[in-house]
Formats: structure tokens, C-alpha cells, sequence
């Protein structure tokens, strides 16, 4: 199947910049939106920020305040794993993993381990794409991977919630009232 052939390419060949291949000059919103939408495959439902979303992210204190209207390489780094996570994880979670890496890690060092995770999760997900499913097969590729990911979201939501916990950062799961 073409479309399954040309989805594995991606998943085998697009990644997103690594940290030293990010732009080493600070950009504006409009430059940041414009260069994010090339940092993930798209999945065509609204997946790419926008500079509310961005804005909304930095309120949040997921991302740092521009240094006056520029964004520097943590902020494109950040913003690119928030692409990714947004699509598995809510700003509460995403929040919980972020303020436990900037504890833990460089901002290069966290971003080369999101890198890291992502090449293998792409590879592992392009290794179970057949290019020879027929439309017969293809309901049971997509319960497959419908089931893979949500066992994975059970693993990833109970094992942020024990990080949370052993960080001291339960309450940023809880929501705000």
C-alpha cells in the first residue's frame, strides 16, 4: 500500500533538528511558528503551535518568556517536544516532565534524550507498518496500533504520576481552581 510505504518513510527518515542543528540566532514568533511546523511529521489536525498556543505554553511555565521578542535554542527545543507531547500528554502532564527535566538536566541534555526517544519510538512504530497490507488488513494495523497506544498511555500517565509523587510535584497535576 503506497500510502503505508510513504508513511514509514517519514517515520524512518523526519526528525527534528538536534540541538546544535537548531538556529544558533534568536528568532521572532512569526520565524518560531514558521520553523516549528518543519520540526514534526504533521498528522494534519491542527498539530502545529500557534503563537496563542505559544504564548498560552509560557503562561503556563512550560516555556520560558522570550528574551525581549526573540527565542533562542531552549525555547525552539522546548516548543519542539511540546509539539510532540501535546498530542499525548495535557499541559498539567507536559508540566511535570518539563519542570523535573530542568531540574534534573541541561536543556541540551533534555532535548537530546526527547531526540533520542523519539528516533526510537518513530522506528519502532515504522517497523510495524507493512507496505504490503491489503485494504482487508489495514483495520487490523490500525486496532494494533490503536491498542499500542493505549496501553502505552496507561504506562506513561501512571508512571508520571509516581514521578510526580517522588519529585514532590503532585500538585501540578491537580487542576487549578
Amino acid at each position: 500500500m503506497e500510502e503505508l510505504a510513504e508513511l514509514k518513510r517519514l517515520l524512518t527518515e523526519q526528525r527534528p533538528d538536534r540541538w546544535d542543528e537548531l538556529p544558533d540566532i534568536p528568532l521572532y514568533m512569526d520565524q518560531v511558528v514558521s520553523y516549528l511546523s518543519r520540526q514534526m511529521i504533521p498528522t494534519g489536525d491542527g498539530d502545529t503551535l500557534t503563537s496563542a498556543m505559544i504564548n498560552n505554553y509560557i503562561k503556563d511555565g512550560l516555556v520560558e518568556r522570550a528574551n525581549g521578542k526573540k527565542y533562542d535554542q531552549e525555547h525552539l527545543a522546548y516548543l519542539t517536544a511540546i509539539s510532540a507531547l501535546k498530542q499525548v500528554m495535557s499541559v498539567r502532564e507536559m508540566k511535570v516532565i518539563t519542570t523535573v527535566g530542568r531540574e534534573m538536566r541541561s536543556p541540551d541534555r533534555q532535548y537530546e534524550y526527547f531526540c533520542e526517544y523519539l528516533d526510537q519510538a518513530m522506528a519502532d512504530t515504522a517497523d510495524r507498518l507493512d507496505e504490503g497490507t491489503t485494504d482487508r488488513d489495514l483495520p487490523k494495523l490500525v486496532l494494533d496500533l490503536a491498542m499500542r497506544s493505549y496501553a502505552n498511555g496507561l504506562a506513561c500517565h501512571r508512571a508520571l504520576a509516581i514521578l510526580a509523587q517522588r519529585t514532590g510535584h503532585e500538585d501540578l497535576l491537580k487542576k487549578k481552581k
